[in-house]
């Protein structure tokens, strides 16, 4: 019985090449990128998920501030993750990670290599992670403060085959570290990265011998993530009280400053208060995955069910000679699974060739491995939900139909034109209208990001990090102002495009008792300011002299937020440096546009600026990069010169928006050419059922014309309910997508009038390529065979 329903199946797909094509091409496409945005999303999911105790760590974070400068900082003071774990028994264990800023160049013999991904950790980073040692001692990875622990792939590069245990690498030329242990590269879903960790030890070290600076209680410097091990069943508000309490009592002024815990599982999606960092973005593409199969499941179901006139006389024939409805139930049931079965094996084919070009887009390395159970049940749970939501409907109509009203014709005239079916058109189009909407504001909304005026000049600039250079700053400026590619150079503390530094301990004059106020401080020269084309709204700026280093420049939110009235010339402390205001700078971006500009303080301190910031002629950039590559090597040796244009900088500050457009815009396309494609082959049915009504229109003088407005007109009503639909939809999702942005677009009448445009403008050119086939053949031709 069964080898019966297959090969009829078989026959009835051979027998209709036309239609089947249409469902084939149809469902592999719609199979092939429903699976790769949901294998898209399941490793957004997955991230820091495979530590064994991952439901009980937690990132520690502070929500300090008032008003406009309160935030959420994943960065905490040095001593609270020791002090949480000594005075809270709730907490387990703690680990603190911080980025390196000390060394660029590591040197094995003759090996000499630039790391980025190099960081601190507190040793307990290798047992409460899941980052265990392959090589060396879990319970003591570092055996001094002189110690280093190396990935696989860095011990490869270094010391190729060789036993790295016990071997010795010097950094910047001046620091030797002994590998005390090697560990598993780390997960590409991992939101820690590193491929050289030392001790947090000998940061502290090295902070207390050149800056007499202890770590150890210094509750100023934010400059640590730290992670909080917790026993199962842990009430967090309690515990967050309780840090707060402990921050207080060593820092009594900061009662502000709230403390949060953010599980490790939810730390790439979610910030620590549950508002988005990107769960918005995968929810989205989960919408997308789910319209996109929804669309390829509608064609099925629209172009079996119009068909199903056409095969009205062969069911009642079965019927007659005994078949039962269960049976036809089954056929159907079997021809859409067979359907299924090449759509899947051409998807997968599909998804191989693709895979690469999908990975390049998104910025991602997934593997499309079919040994990996998890792909199966993605590949499982996606055909079979499509399958079901296919097959029953078509097969509960084509099994129901009365034998004998059949073999009378009677059947035939509303099947063609079922209410459900122009539902499932106008859900079709309503989706389709959806995507067209979000595809137009999300490239508004990147484009204004490209173009907004950000309140200073980043053209032509480049930045170096000058390392030893920075001693020699005024001989190596005069020398790159000789040059004629060059029209100016300044130097600074960091980086003016996304500013990460910030600082809570200050205070000023009129200081209200209890306000916190956390600043991003930036060290800067006194071209600075005329470099970049700031403006200064009161005071002055630097003036380059000895008296500066008791003077700072705040921008306007900085004045907004303490409320200070007649700035200039009034007391200013910033950490341990009294001064004086003498400057009030025009707010400009110095982070993402995702948040609003916060309170800034620019300080004069020469001697700590590393960042070089060279401005390059229209003509001869490359004679200006070739110069300072000059410069950098005679003060630097052999360490790498690498510089980088501000411009190219503030684009990878948004390269995750801009992947994610990207990907959005093609399967939005793509979701638009799969509901055509459905859209086409109703529309030649509608051509092939109607052929001779076509005939006799034509035959009484009907236009080409005529006869495509008569077969669109139909269609072009659905897609005008469809719009109508579509739009309040479109409003309220895009909208809550632009609230992650601090400055963002308005969603204007312009945007839906245009998207309705393109809709009826695809719709119509589908229709109309089988409208003008039918109206175009011979009158007599059509007579004839009906």
């Amino acid at each position: 019985m069964f080898k019966n329903y297959i090969k009829t199946a078989w026959r009835n797909l051979a027998r209709n090449k036309f239609y089947s094509v249409i469902n084939i091409v149809g469902l592999t496409v719609g199979l092939a990128i429903g699976i790769l945005i949901l294998f898209w999303v399941q490793d957004e999911f997955s991230f820091d998920s495979f530590h064994q105790n991952a439901s009980n760590i937690y990132r520690m974070e502070l929500f300090g501030g008032t008003g406009a400068s309160k935030q959420i900082w994943e960065v905490t003071v040095a001593p609270m993750g020791p002090l949480a774990k000594q005075e809270l028994p709730t907490v387990q264990n703690q680990v603190r990670v911080s980025n390196n800023w000390l060394f660029s160049l590591y040197k094995y013999q003759d090996k000499v290599f630039s790391e980025q991904a190099v960081g601190f950790a507190d040793p307990a980073l290798f047992t409460v992670f899941d980052f265990p040692l392959i090589a060396g001692n879990t319970a003591k990875p570092f055996t001094s403060d002189n110690s280093v622990v190396i990935t696989k792939k860095t011990a490869k590069k270094y010391f190729g085959n060789d036993n790295p245990i016990g071997k010795v690498l010097v950094a910047d030329n001046k620091e030797n570290f002994t590998v005390s242990g090697v560990i598993a590269d780390f997960p590409l879903n991992s939101s820690i990265h590193y491929d050289l960790i030392m001790p947090i030890s000998y940061q502290f070290k090295y902070m207390l011998n050149n800056f007499k600076n202890d770590l150890n209680h210094d509750f100023s410097n934010y400059s640590y993530q730290t992670y909080l091990q917790l026993k199962p069943g842990t009430d967090l508000k309690k515990l967050s009280a309780d840090l707060n309490r402990i921050h207080l009592k060593r820092k009594p002024e900061d009662t502000d400053a709230d403390y949060l815990l953010l599980p490790v599982t939810k730390m790439h999606l979610y910030n620590a208060d549950g508002t988005d960092r990107g769960i918005s973005t995968v929810r989205i593409f989960m919408v997308i995955a789910f319209v996109i199969l929804v669309i390829a499941c509608i064609n099925y179901v629209n172009l079996s069910t119009a068909r199903a006139m056409l095969r009205a006389k062969e069911i009642s024939m079965r019927k007659i000679i005994g078949a039962a409805k269960t049976q036809l139930f089954m056929q159907f049931v079997v021809e859409t699974a067979l359907l299924f079965v090449v759509s899947s094996v051409l998807a997968i084919a599909l998804i191989y060739n693709v895979m690469p070009v999908f990975n390049e887009i998104s910025g991602k390395q997934l593997v499309f491995n079919l040994a990996d159970f998890r792909i199966w049940l993605v590949i499982g749970a996606t055909i079979i939900a499509t399958l079901l939501l296919s097959s029953i409907y078509p097969a509960l109509l084509l099994s129901s139909f009365d034998p004998l009203k059949a073999l009378r014709g009677k059947i035939s005239n509303g099947i063609g034109d079922v209410l459900f079916r122009k539902i499932l058109v106008v859900v079709q189009f309503t989706f389709s209208v959806v995507l067209i909407v979000s595809t137009l504001v999300i490239t508004r909304q990147l484009k204004y990001i490209q173009s907004k005026n950000l309140g200073y000049d980043k053209s032509r600039v480049f930045g170096v990090w000058m390392r030893d250079a920075s001693k020699h700053y005024d001989a190596l400026r005069a020398e790159l102002l000789k040059q004629p590619g060059i029209e100016a150079v300044t130097h600074a503390t960091g980086n003016i495009i996304s500013s990460s530094m910030i600082s809570g301990d200050n205070s000023w004059e009129g200081k209200a008792p209890g306000q916190t106020f956390i600043l991003h401080p930036m060290g800067i020269d006194q071209d600075f300011i005329r470099f970049f084309k700031l403006k200064l709204q009161q005071g002055t700026g630097f003036s380059g002299t000895a008296a500066d280093s008791t003077h700072f420049i705040l921008n306007e939110a900085a004045i907004k937020e303490i409320g200070m009235k007649n700035p200039v010339g009034k007391r200013f402390r910033f950490q341990k440096t009294e001064g004086t205001i003498i400057g009030i700078i025009k707010d400009f971006h110095f982070a993402s546009l995702r948040e609003k500009i916060a309170p800034a303080i620019f300080f004069y301190r020469p001697a700590v600026y590393q960042t070089l910031y060279v401005k390059t002629s229209t003509s001869n950039a490359g004679a200006a990069i070739a110069a300072a590559a000059q410069q950098f090597k005679q003060y630097n040796g052999e360490f790498p010169f690498s510089y980088n244009f501000l411009d190219e900088a503030f684009n990878n500050l948004y390269q995750g928006e801009q992947r994610q457009g990207t990907l959005f815009n093609y399967f939005a396309g793509i979701a638009i050419f799969i509901s055509c494609l459905g859209l086409f082959g109703l529309a030649a049915f509608t051509a092939q059922v109607r052929t001779r009504e076509i005939g006799v229109r034509k035959v009484l003088g009907a236009t080409v014309t005529n006869v495509v407005a008569l077969l669109a007109k139909d269609f072009m009503k659905l897609v005008l309910v469809a719009i109508v639909v579509a739009f309040p939809i479109a409003w309220l999702m895009m909208n809550h997508w632009l609230d992650a942005f601090a400055y963002r677009i308005g969603i204007s009448w312009v945007t839906f009038v245009l998207a309705a445009a393109i809709a009826v403008l695809i719709a119509f050119v589908t229709i109309s390529f089988q409208s003008v086939k039918a109206a175009l053949s011979n009158p007599v031709d059509s007579l004839r065979r009906e």
